[in-house]
Order: structure tokens, then sequence, then C-alpha cells
């Protein structure tokens, strides 16, 4: 039996039931998420050496694919390591307080990362609407400056959220029915009202992370409209190609993330395991993919993996 505090009705432990209906295949499910895991480890500290010491590389649109990056392999740590000591241990024990901490970092470092790709598609939009001015619109003082609001906009606008589930009773169960803690999967054991916390989880959900694609959209628009003034095909082509990878990065971050926002809210009637996974691609697969997408399509970036594999062999 796990404590309960019996004053509030608070579990002093929760229990993560992993995906609902295939424990059996845990141990099988576990393959690839560590090799996502690995991949993204690997992948992102590569990214990292790499722009460190190419200094062909120390642009701002690398540089907030650093910070993209560190926020990558933080929330990735903080999520991927529980996940494995799940399935291959039956690890399903999780403290009251670690459990808001992981839920934490979670939300808030997904903030930060949608952050960091709307501060992207600002390099492009100057970059290409506005080259004269680039370097002195993004210059090292506001590349600094944006990513310290990017961290703060994170850190101020999501520290409620523990607060908000820290001091509710949890009479229903302390079973969690999801790999991880994450806002929605405890709000739903809270026997109280919770409309008010419900609500303020979606306005933080849409002054972050649907703000920041309505900009990115419109970054996006403006982009287009000033492509298409181009005089010649070649130009327009060349110009639209430096676009590729980060266009890429949108669609690998905010697909997933979407699906997961609708099915939790509105997807009732959707199976719980399809939920689950669907919440694991937005976690797993983004961090993975980011170094993978850049690496291909830029060409400094790509050699300098090379060259570190080539340092590790020798």
């Amino acid at each position: 039996m796990f404590g309960y505090n019996r004053t509030s009705l608070q579990p002093t432990t929760f229990l993560l039931l992993g995906i609902p209906g295939l424990e059996a295949a845990h141990i099988w499910i576990s393959i690839p998420f560590c090799l996502v895991y690995l991949l993204s480890l690997i992948g992102n500290v590569a990214l990292l050496l790499i722009v460190k010491t190419d200094n062909k590389l120390h642009e701002p649109m690398y540089f907030f694919l650093c910070m993209l990056s560190v926020a990558d392999l933080m929330l990735t740590t903080s999520t991927l390591p529980k996940i494995l000591s799940l399935f291959w241990f039956n690890d399903r024990e999780i403290y009251f307080e670690a459990c808001l901490t992981q839920m934490y970092l979670i939300h808030s470092l997904s903030t930060m990362e949608s952050g960091f790709i709307l501060a992207m598609a600002f390099d492009r939009y100057v970059a290409i609407c506005h080259p004269l001015r680039h370097s002195t619109i993004l210059t090292p003082a506001v590349i600094v400056g944006l990513g310290i609001f990017v961290v703060f906009r994170g850190v101020v606008l999501l520290s409620p959220h523990p607060f908000l589930l820290r001091w509710l009773s949890y009479c229903k169960t302390n079973v969690i029915s999801h790999t991880y803690c994450e806002f929605m999967a405890l709000i739903k054991l809270v026997c109280t009202e919770t409309k008010i916390r419900r609500a303020y989880s979606l306005i933080v959900a849409f002054l972050t992370g649907g703000l920041d694609f309505i900009l990115i959209i419109c970054s996006y628009v403006l982009i287009l409209f000033t492509v298409f003034n181009l005089p010649s095909k070649a130009a327009r082509l060349k110009t639209l190609s430096t676009c590729v990878s980060h266009v890429w990065v949108i669609l690998v971050f905010y697909t997933p993330a979407f699906f997961s926002f609708l099915t939790h809210r509105f997807g009732h009637h959707i199976a719980l395991h399809i939920h689950i996974f669907i919440a694991n691609i937005y976690l797993l697969i983004p961090p993975m993919m980011n170094p993978i997408i850049y690496g291909v399509k830029t060409k400094r970036i790509r050699k300098g993996f090379f060259k570190l594999l080539t340092v590790k062999c020798v």
C-alpha cells in the first residue's frame, strides 16, 4: 500500500502505469525508446561541440539552434531515464514532489523549445526580408536577450503549475495512466473542482506554443512575399533553401505537439494507448530529429560531425 497524507489526501507516491494495455510489450517498446534517447544525446552533444569549435557557424541561427539543443537534452534527460526504468525494471513508483518537478520541467522546457524555434524564424525573417540589416538587428546582445527572454517566459509562466496541483486532494487513485507525469494526467486524479486550473493551463498553452506558432506563420508569410518578388527563379529557390531545415524542425515539433494537445482535450473516444504514444512521440522525436535535420542540410555541420567521428576513431 502506498501512503497518503491524511489531512489533504495527497499521495506520498504515484504509480506510473506505462502504456495501458501494452504492459507485456514494455521490454520491446523500450528498445526504440532507448535508441532514440541515445541518438538524441549523441546528436545534440555533437551539434553543440561542432558549433562551439567552428567559427563559421557562430551565427544567430546556430546560436538559437544550440539553445534548442540544450533544452532538448534537458527535456529528454528529465523523462527518458525514468521511462526506461519503468519498462526495464517495472519501477513504477515516483514520489509526489518528484512527479511535480518532472511535470514542471516537461512543460517549461517544451515552452522554451517553442520559443527558440520562434527565435529561429525571426532570424530567417530578418536574413531574407532585411538582409543588409541582419548583423545590426541580431547583435550578440539581442541574441542573448532573446535567449534569456525565452527561458524567463518558460520558467515564470509554468511556475504556477506545480503549486496549482500541490495542495489538491487526490482521492480517486494514485495510479497515473502514463509513462511520465504531466499536467492533464495529474489533474484527472483530483476529486475537487479544477476548472480554474484547467483554464490557466489552456491560457498558458495559447500564450506560448499557440502564439509562437501564429508568429512563425506570420514570419513565413512575409518571407514568401519577399521571395516571390525576387527577379529570378534561381534566386527564389536559393533563398527558400535557407529555410528548409527550419521548416522541417517546425513540422517535427508542432505536428505531434498539436496532436497530443487535441487528443488530451477533445479525443475522449481515442484509445488510451494512442494518447500515450502520441505524447511520447512529442517528447522523443523532435530532440532526436533536430540535429539530424541540420546535419543533413548544413554542409559545415555534416563535415564537423564526420570530423568528430574521425577524432574519436583515432
